[in-house]
């Protein structure tokens, strides 16, 4: 396809996906009384801003003042986050949370609705994981449950959590204690699937190493200096042999931060690199630090180096509550599928023919491969139009939320809804294209439908929360929440 088509398509693309926001606007008018599109121009404002990890000011704002006007009692800047707030409508128990994110990632601007990677003029990042329809549906749930709560019991609260992404925004919020007063927590995330999220995920720990050496001219006098970059690269080789004898559930990533400068013919005398190191749980992914701190070491000692280590930020292991997954599942039962029409498809399959068969097939959720006529139509359609079967699984998967930390300290679920073609995968350009599709709109609100179906369960039967409890008692021992970064390590802005 030639650039100029592809210009065509993207406009094509948002004529639909405006005449999609005008209609869908207008179903709602005289049924609901919350502000649809309001939410719609806060979802967009937050695609549009695309703001890094702790640096959120126009999302969280925006968020925020939307449940403001919506009648919530807000409170922004909670624990010692400028861009993280609590949002709270209702009284008494249960006290049941709603977790709502906003955060873009570094290095995926993307205009939306081109089918080609094309940076949006000025941005370098983009919302390649959908936090803005996370956020945005959280909200809308929220407000459908005030709208429902006719008198019963039950208390409602919208934590804005900033720094999913390299950040670990719930961690702090968790260390901060703002999610103790929780009966239980729920969430969602925007995939190209519908199904519920099981098993666990893993910890992390992420530190920048700073290497300092001496800075001498290159050829001039060369046996003066002491490489900070030098430092660096056999770091990350002495990591890259570790890597044979590490555990299948450990992964080791790196950044290079700075690399001392520009010119060849300086020795440098600083460089840095950021590590992301993951593991199975806690315990160990601290074990598999020290070893690279050693590595680390090693490379300091062989360079004639010093090293300084910075804690950047951690998550725990996931524990999700096959009590709350299965008030997830009933929920999404309840709740009518989004129909798309022909040009819907017609887009979300020329967002498909970006994505290799192989890519598609590899990138397939494991689930699916139990399910031989899902795994079919998952590989040939554009669109997901069923609900993956659910099945409680504590099986690790690779990658790391830190929605983990949440569930350590109360029952915590979430689920998946669809919002782009089949096989886009995670953090990748395809999914920053769609997000402001008709499609990413009918998965956002079918989330929020299952979000407040789900509430409105838990609300009316509340012995699903007193279950959740005694599961979560009996998993963590009663013992209580520690978390995996230091009480003197506060978050970075300068990622």
């Amino acid at each position: 396809m030639n650039r100029f088509s592809c210009r065509f398509q993207g406009e094509l693309f948002f004529r639909l996906t405006e005449r999609f926001k005008q209609a869908y606007t207008e179903t709602k008018k005289g049924g609901e009384t919350m502000n649809q599109k309001q939410l719609s121009q806060c979802c967009k404002t937050i695609w549009e801003a695309s703001e890094l990890r702790f640096k959120e000011k126009k999302s969280s704002a925006a968020l925020a003042d939307f449940l403001e006007q919506e009648g919530f009692t807000v409170e922004r800047g909670i624990g010692k986050l400028a861009t993280a707030f609590r949002a709270q409508v209702g009284q008494g128990r249960p006290v049941i949370g709603l977790l709502a994110e906003y955060d873009a990632l570094e290095g995926l601007s993307q205009i939306a609705g081109v089918t080609h990677p094309e940076p949006r003029p000025g941005y370098k990042s983009g919302h390649g994981c959908g936090h803005h329809l996370l956020g945005c549906a959280v909200a809308k749930a929220a407000c459908l449950v005030k709208e429902a709560l006719d008198g019963k019991s039950g208390t409602i609260i919208v934590f804005g959590c900033p720094a999913e992404e390299g950040g670990s925004g719930k961690t702090y919020m968790a260390r901060a204690g703002l999610f103790d007063e929780l009966d239980c927590a729920l969430t969602w995330h925007p995939s190209s699937i519908n199904t519920v999220i099981s098993g666990s995920y893993q910890a992390n720990v992420q530190l920048y190493f700073h290497f300092h050496g001496v800075a001498s001219h290159a050829a001039g006098s060369p046996h003066l200096g002491r490489s900070a970059l030098d430092a660096v690269e056999l770091m990350n080789v002495g990591v890259n042999f570790l890597r044979e004898h590490i555990e299948d559930s450990d992964r080791i990533h790196y950044a290079l931060i700075d690399c001392g400068g520009k010119s060849p013919n300086v020795v440098q005398a600083a460089a840095s690199v950021l590590y992301l190191i993951r593991s199975e749980n806690n315990e160990k992914a601290s074990a598999l630090v020290e070893r690279v701190k050693q590595v680390a070491q090693g490379a300091a000692l062989m360079t004639e180096t010093t090293l300084e280590i910075e804690f950047d930020k951690a998550c725990s292991s996931m524990l999700s509550n096959p009590v709350l997954e299965n008030v997830l599942w009933k929920a999404m039962q309840q709740t009518s599928l989004p129909h798309y029409d022909d040009s819907e498809k017609k887009a979300a399959e020329a967002f498909k023919r970006t994505i290799s068969e192989e890519n598609l097939y590899l990138g397939m959720p494991k689930i699916l491969r139990r399910y031989p006529e899902l795994q079919r139509r998952y590989l040939e359609e554009p669109l997901c139009t069923w609900i993956v079967p659910y099945e409680h699984s504590e099986a690790l998967q690779m990658g790391s939320t830190d929605v983990s930390d949440v569930s350590r300290v109360t029952p915590t679920a979430q689920f998946n809804a669809a919002c782009y073609c089949m096989g886009t995968l995670g953090h990748s350009w395809q999914l920053c294209a769609q997000g402001l599709s008709a499609p990413a709109w009918k998965g956002m609100d079918y989330a929020a439908e299952v979000l407040k179906t789900a509430v409105l369960n838990l609300l009316d039967d509340p012995q699903r929360i007193a279950e959740a409890k005694a599961w979560h008692l009996e998993k963590t021992r009663g013992e209580k929440y520690h978390c995996p970064i230091p009480e003197e390590v506060l978050p970075k802005t300068n990622y």
